[in-house]
C-alpha cells in the first residue's frame, strides 16, 4: 500500500503566446502551490525559450526548463528526467488556463492506494466561457475507447513507473500525444476516471467556447490523421486485435432468394415531406435503372411526408411508369434500424443502397456501385465517397466548396478495416448485398447498449470487414446535404457523448471477436 506522503510533482507550460495573459500563469501556480496535501515539486516547461522568466517560488522546489521548437512528447520527458517523484501531474495549459480544485492531489491520493496499478487518472472537469460555468461529465475508458478524439480533459496524472513500463512518451509522435501514451497504458495498467454530477469537478478550465459539428474530422491535416493510424495500428496488433492485410476473406454467398432488381434503394424517413422529392428524384435520375426505390415512412400515417410518396406511385401526379418502382412501407415507431430492416424484408434487389432522406445520389452511383461489385467476387461491401452540399432555407441547393470531395482516405486496402476503429464515419453512400445484411442478423434497431437511433449499420459494417473485401469508389457519386433542420448540422455534447457511448460499446465488442479470431486461426493453423 503506498505511503500517504507519495511525491507528485506538477508539470505545466508558460508561454508568452497563450491565448490568456502570459501573467495569469500566476494565478494557475497559486492553486497548484496552495493544495490541502502539498506538492514535492513543480516543473515549468518555458516554451519561449529565447526567453529568461523567474518564478518567485519558495514554497516548492521549482525548475524552469528552456525548450527549443521540440515536441510535446519530448518536452515531457526532459520533465520526467528532471522529476524525482514517484507521479507525475500534467497540466495541459496551453490554450486555456487550467485551476486545480484544492483537494485534487487527496483525491489522487485515494486513487492510488484503490489501484495500485494505475497507470492515468483523469477526471471531469468545469468549463468556464464568457463567465458562465458548466460542468463536463467525460466517459469512461474501457478497452474500446479507441478513438482519437475523446476528450479526457486537461489535467492528466501519471505513475512514473508505468510511463517507465511503457518507454516513456514517442518522441517521434508530432500531434497525438496524449492518445498514444494512453492506449499504451491502459495495454498493461488501469486508466481511471473520477466522474462528477455537481460540484465534484477537479479542475476549472477557463477557454473559448466551441460549437461542435459532426464534421469537423473531415478537416483535420492529413499528416495528424496518419500518424493516430499508426498509433492505433500499433496498438491494436500488441493487443493481439489487429487483422493483417486480406486475412480471412472469402466468396461473398450466393442469393437464396430469387432477386427481381439489380439493386434496392432503401429510404427511411420522418416528417421530410419538402426533401424526400429531391431524394427519389436523384434515384430516377440513375443510369441503371433495373432497381427500386422502398421508401420507409417511420412517422405514421399522419407524417406528411407519406402523401408526398404516394405521388410517385400509381395514381399519383408523379408517377412515371418508365421510372424505378416506388414501394411505401409505413410504420409509427421511430427507429431507423427498424426501418431499413422492414425495407431490406421487403426488398427484391440483389444489392442494399443507402439513401439518407435529405441527401441524394449522383446520376451514376449505382451503376459504378455495381461494378465494384462485379469486380471481385469476396466484395461484401462498396463504399463511395461525396460531397457536402448546403440547402438553404430558400430552397436552392450549394456546393460546400471549403470542404473537399470526402474519399474517406482511412478506409485503404490493407488497414480501413482495422483503422474503422479509430473514426466515426464509416464512407457514403454504403452497399451491401441484401444476402449478407440477413446471414448478419441485419441493422441494430436500437437493441444494442446505448444506441439512439445513431449508428446502426456501424457493427454491421465491422463485421463484414472481418470477412470481405470493401470495394471503393473515389469519384463522389453521393451528396450530403447540410440544412438547419438536419442531426447533423449542428450537434450538442450530450448527443455527442449518448452516439460515442453506442460506437465505442460496438468497437469494445468488435476488440473482443476479433481477438478470439486471431486466437482461433493461430491454434488451427500451427
Amino acid at each position: 500500500m503506498p505511503s500517504a506522503k507519495m511525491s507528485v510533482g506538477v508539470v505545466l507550460h508558460y508561454t508568452s503566446k497563450s491565448p490568456y495573459p502570459p501573467e495569469r500563469i500566476s494565478n494557475i501556480l497559486d492553486a497548484i502551490i496552495n493544495q490541502n496535501e502539498e506538492v514535492s515539486e513543480l516543473i515549468i516547461l518555458n516554451n519561449d525559450a529565447e526567453t529568461d522568466v523567474d518564478f518567485d517560488i519558495t514554497s516548492v522546489k521549482t525548475t524552469v526548463i528552456p525548450l527549443a521548437d521540440i515536441t510535446v512528447s519530448a518536452q515531457l520527458n526532459k520533465a520526467i528526467e528532471t522529476a524525482e517523484s514517484d507521479f507525475i501531474l500534467y497540466i495541459d495549459n496551453l490554450a486555456a488556463e487550467i485551476y486545480l480544485k484544492r483537494s485534487y492531489i487527496e483525491a489522487a491520493q485515494l486513487i492510488v492506494e484503490k489501484y495500485p496499478r494505475l497507470g492515468m487518472l483523469y477526471a471531469d472537469y468545469e468549463l468556464i466561457t464568457d463567465g458562465i460555468k458548466r460542468e463536463i461529465p467525460l466517459l469512461k475508458y474501457h478497452v474500446g475507447r479507441v478513438r482519437d478524439n475523446q476528450d479526457y480533459g486537461k489535467v492528466f496524472f501519471f505513475s512514473r513507473n508505468a510511463l517507465k513500463e511503457v518507454g516513456y512518451f514517442d518522441e517521434s509522435v508530432k500531434y497525438n500525444t496524449l492518445y498514444d501514451i494512453r492506449l499504451k497504458l491502459s495495454e498493461k495498467f488501469k486508466i481511471i476516471h473520477i466522474a462528477n454530477k455537481f460540484s465534484g469537478s477537479l479542475y476549472q478550465v477557463v477557454a473559448e467556447g466551441k460549437k461542435h459539428n459532426v464534421f469537423d474530422y473531415l478537416l483535420a491535416g492529413k499528416e495528424s490523421q496518419k500518424e493516430a493510424e499508426n498509433i492505433l495500428t500499433d496498438h491494436l496488433k500488441r493487443i493481439g486485435a489487429y487483422l493483417e492485410p486480406g486475412a480471412y476473406y472469402h466468396k461473398r454467398p450466393e442469393t437464396i432468394e430469387e432477386y427481381k432488381f439489380l439493386a434496392s434503394v432503401v429510404i427511411p424517413v420522418n416528417n421530410r415531406p419538402d426533401f424526400i422529392e429531391t431524394a427519389i428524384e436523384s434515384v430516377f435520375q440513375q443510369t441503371e435503372q433495373n432497381i427500386e426505390i422502398i421508401v420507409v415512412v417511420n412517422g405514421g400515417f399522419d407524417d406528411p411526408t407519406t402523401t408526398a410518396v404516394e405521388s410517385y406511385m400509381p395514381g399519383g401526379t408523379k408517377y412515371d411508369q418508365t421510372k424505378p418502382s416506388v414501394t411505401l412501407i409505413v410504420t409509427d415507431i421511430n427507429n431507423i434500424g427498424l426501418s431499413l430492416d422492414l425495407g431490406i424484408k421487403k426488398a427484391k434487389g440483389k444489392y442494399y443502397v443507402q439513401l439518407d432522406s435529405d441527401d441524394r445520389l449522383k446520376p451514376d452511383a449505382v451503376g459504378k456501385i455495381i461494378d465494384v461489385f462485379d469486380s471481385d467476387e469476396k466484395i461484401g461491401m462498396v463504399i463511395g465517397s461525396y460531397e457536402m452540399w448546403e440547402k438553404k432555407d430558400t430552397g436552392k441547393f450549394f456546393r460546400i466548396e471549403e470542404i473537399p470531395v470526402v474519399t474517406h482516405d482511412e478506409w485503404t486496402e490493407n488497414n480501413g478495416r482495422n483503422n474503422l476503429l479509430r473514426v466515426n464515419g464509416a464512407g457514403a453512400p454504403r452497399s451491401i448485398p441484401i444476402q449478407i445484411i440477413k446471414d448478419m442478423g441485419y441493422f441494430g434497431i436500437n437493441d444494442e447498449p446505448y444506441a439512439q437511433n445513431y449508428g446502426e449499420d456501424y457493427n454491421l459494417v465491422l463485421r463484414i470487414s472481418e470477412e470481405y473485401r470493401i470495394g471503393r469508389i473515389w469519384d463522389p457519386i453521393y451528396e450530403v446535404v447540410r440544412h438547419s433542420g438536419g442531426t447533423d448540422h449542428s450537434i450538442d455534447q450530450h448527443t455527442i457523448d449518448r452516439n460515442d457511448e453506442a460506437k465505442d460499446y460496438m468497437r469494445m465488442k468488435t476488440i473482443e471477436r476479433r481477438i478470439k479470431i486471431n486466437e482461433q486461426m493461430s491454434k488451427c493453423c500451427h
